[in-house]
C-alpha cells in the first residue's frame, strides 16, 4: 500500500508517512485507495486486537512496520470496549464506550499504537520529536505511550485556559521524554504551530519532527478498527445496517467511520456531532468551508475553527463522505447530561453528550429504523467540574485516572511563535519551566 498526499505529488511508503506526519506543502497522507472488505471475512471469535491485525495488514502490506504489526495491535487494543444501551427504554441507542483505557479517553487506541510504531523504527541515538497539538485529550494519551521510551522525543502543546483541570493535570505529570508547553492561544494557535514547524525544512530535519495528531495516518487509521468492530456485532445481531454517531472537531474520528462504511464494513448512515463551533455544520448546509477562530465550549477537546482533516474528507467521493451533521450548544449539552442521568442514572461526559443529543435530534422513524452507535468518547470525571453539578453526585475516576493525580507536574509557557517553540525544542526555553502539585 502507497500512500499519496491530498495536494499531489509521489507516492510514498506508509513508513514515510508516518515519520513526515504531514505531507509537503501543507497536505495530508491518504492511502491510494482503500481496501475493500465483507463482514463474512472477519471471524465473530476475533478479539479485538484480532480484527484490528486482519483490518489493518492491508494498510501495511510490504512495509518495513509490517512484521510488527501484530505486536503493535496487541499493545494498543488491550482493553475492554463495552458497547451499552444507556437507556434500556431506548435500546436503539447503544454508546461504544472508548474510554477504559489508561487515560480515559478514545485517544488510547490510536496514539498508543503510532507511539510504539515510531519507537520501533527510531534508533536510540537518533529518535524522532512528536509535536502534540491537543485540545485534551491526544496529548495525555501520547504522553502516557511516550513515557520512559528511548526512540522519542515528546513535545506536547496545549491552550491556556483551554482544558479541563483534570485535563491539565494529566498533560504534564509525565517525566522524560515528555515535556508539555501551555500555549498562550487557543487549539487553533497550537495546531497553526505544529504545521508550521513542518514547514520548515530545517527545523523539520534537525528534530526528526513527526506528529500524533490525526494529521498523521498512522494516528488515524487504528480507529476504523473498534468502529468496524461495533458495527460488526450490531449487524450480526440485527441483520440491519447500524448508523454511527460520532462526536469529532478536528475530524480524525468522523473521517475514520467513513473510512470504515467505504472499505465495506456493515455501516447505514453517518452523523458527524459538533459543538457550537460552526465551520463543519456550515459546510454541510451550504457546501462553502471557511475556517474561522475557534469558540470555547463544554467540549473542549472539539474547540476547533479550523478542522485539520478536512482535506481527506474532501478527497472521498461524494457517496463515501455522505453524511449528517449536528451542531450541539453548551446549553443542549447541559440539558442532555441533566436529563439522561435523571432517567436513566447513565453518565456523559461533555463531548459524548453531543452523540447523544444529535441522536434525540433525529426524526423518530430515523431513530427506530436501525440500531444507532455513539462514540462515548471520554469518562466523564476528566470534566467532574461540569457533570458534577448537573447531576448531583461524585464521580469516581477509577485506578487508571486516580493514579495520575498522585504525579508531580512540570509545564512550560509558550508564545504561539514558531522563534519560541524552536528555542523550546532546543532545550533553550525563553521561560522556565513551571511546578506544581494536585492531590
Amino acid at each position: 500500500m502507497k500512500y499519496v498526499s491530498t495536494r499531489g505529488g509521489q507516492s510514498v511508503a506508509l513508513t514515510d508517512a508516518m515519520r513526515q506526519g504531514g505531507a509537503p506543502g501543507g497536505g495530508l497522507f491518504v492511502p491510494e485507495s482503500l481496501p475493500r472488505v465483507s463482514a463474512g471475512d472477519f471471524s465473530p471469535d476475533l478479539s479485538l486486537s484480532g480484527l484490528a491485525r486482519q483490518l489493518l495488514e492491508p494498510f501495511f502490506a510490504g512495509d518495513a512496520l509490517e512484521p510488527h504489526l501484530p505486536q503493535l495491535c496487541d499493545g494498543a487494543f488491550d482493553f475492554p470496549v463495552p458497547l451499552t444501551i444507556p437507556d434500556p427504554a431506548r435500546p436503539s441507542l447503544r454508546a461504544l464506550e472508548l474510554f477504559h483505557g489508561p487515560t480515559g479517553a478514545f485517544k488510547d487506541f490510536g496514539t498508543r499504537f503510532l507511539i510504539a510504531a515510531l519507537d520501533h523504527l527510531a534508533g536510540d541515538d537518533d529518535p524522532f520529536t512528536v509535536l502534540v497539538a491537543t485540545s485534551g485529550d491526544t496529548g495525555g494519551a501520547a504522553a502516557q505511550a511516550a513515557e520512559g521510551r528511548r526512540g522519542i522525543h515528546l513535545a506536547v502543546l496545549y491552550p491556556k485556559g483551554r482544558v479541563s483541570a483534570f485535563q491539565e493535570h494529566q498533560l504534564t505529570c509525565w517525566n522524560d521524554p515528555v515535556r508539555a508547553f501551555r500555549v498562550n492561544g487557543d487549539f487553533d494557535a497550537c495546531q497553526t504551530l505544529v504545521k508550521s514547524a513542518f514547514e520548515d525544512a530545517g527545523l523539520s530535519r534537525r528534530h526528526r519532527l513527526t506528529s500524533a495528531n490525526s494529521i498523521n495516518i498512522v494516528r488515524l487509521l487504528p480507529q476504523i478498527v473498534y468502529l468496524a468492530d461495533a458495527a460488526l456485532k450490531v449487524w450480526r445481531s440485527s441483520g440491519i445496517l447500524p448508523g454511527l454517531i460520532i462526536p469529532s472537531g478536528n475530524l480524525g474520528h468522523g473521517l475514520a467511520a467513513l473510512y470504515a462504511r467505504a472499505m465495506g464494513f456493515p455501516i447505514g448512515p453517518v452523523v458527524i456531532a459538533t459543538n457550537a463551533n460552526e465551520t463543519l455544520h456550515e459546510w454541510s448546509q451550504t457546501g462553502r468551508y471557511r475556517p474561522r477562530p475557534s469558540v470555547a465550549t463544554l467540549a473542549n477537546a472539539m474547540d476547533i475553527g479550523a478542522p485539520s482533516n478536512f482535506e481527506r474528507l474532501d478527497r472521498l467521493g461524494a457517496d463515501q463522505r455522505a453524511m449528517g451533521v449536528e451542531r450541539v450548544d453548551d446549553a443542549s449539552i447541559r440539558t442532555r447530561i441533566r436529563d439522561d442521568f435523571a432517567r436513566s442514572g447513565y453518565i456523559w461526559c461533555p463531548h459524548s453528550a453531543i452523540g447523544a443529543e444529535a441522536w434525540h435530534r433525529l426524526p423518530e422513524a430515523a431513530r427506530e429504523q436501525c440500531v444507532w452507535i455513539t462514540a462515548a468518547t471520554a469518562h466523564p470525571f476528566k470534566f467532574a467540574d461540569i457533570v458534577e453539578p448537573l447531576i448531583g453526585q461524585t464521580i469516581h475516576p477509577g485506578p487508571a485516572l486516580k493514579a495520575v493525580l498522585g504525579r508531580t507536574t512540570h509545564r512550560q509557557e509558550l508564545d504561539p511563535d514558531l522563534n519560541a517553540l524552536a528555542l523550546a525544542l532546543s532545550g533553550d526555553p525563553e521561560q522556565p519551566a513551571g511546578t506544581a502539585r494536585r492531590a
